[in-house]
C-alpha cells in the first residue's frame, strides 16, 4: 500500500482506478483499509475540485416530490390553491414564511434550505 496525497487530476485518476481494484476487500484487510483511506482522500479532492452546489429551494422541493412519489396536486392545500402551487413552482412568486413552515413539515426540508434566495421567472 503506497498511498501519497492527490495533488493533480492524474493522482485523482490513479487513486479512481485503484480504488475500483480493490473495492469489494474485506474490511479487515490491507486492501480493505487502502481502500478506505482512498475513498475518503477521493471525496477529499472530489469536494475541493469539483464542488456540486446545492439546489435552490424551488429544485429541493421537486427533488424531494420525486423521491416521495408526488405531483404538484399533492401541494395543493400545502402551499395554496392549484394556480399559487403552479407559480410557486414555476418560480413565478416567492415562498412565504407559511409556506416555508409547511413545506419543512410535509416534506421534511430543512428551512435553511427553502429560505435561501432564487430567481424568479419572467
Amino acid at each position: 500500500m503506497k498511498i501519497k496525497p492527490l495533488k493533480t487530476e492524474q493522482d485523482y485518476e490513479k487513486a479512481l482506478e485503484r480504488l475500483e481494484v480493490i473495492f469489494d476487500a474485506p474490511t479487515d484487510s490491507k486492501e480493505g483499509d487502502e481502500a478506505e483511506i482512498l475513498s475518503m482522500m477521493i471525496d477529499n479532492y472530489e469536494n475541493e475540485h469539483y464542488p456540486i452546489d446545492a439546489p435552490d429551494p424551488i429544485e429541493a422541493i421537486k427533488i424531494r416530490m420525486e423521491e416521495m412519489n408526488l405531483k404538484q396536486k399533492d401541494l395543493v392545500g400545502v402551499i395554496g390553491g392549484k394556480s399559487r402551487v403552479s407559480e410557486i413552482l414555476n418560480k413565478k412568486k416567492r415562498l412565504t414564511v407559511d409556506m416555508i413552515r409547511e413545506l419543512e413539515r410535509i416534506l421534511h426540508i430543512s428551512a435553511s434550505v427553502l429560505v435561501t434566495n432564487y430567481k424568479l421567472t419572467k
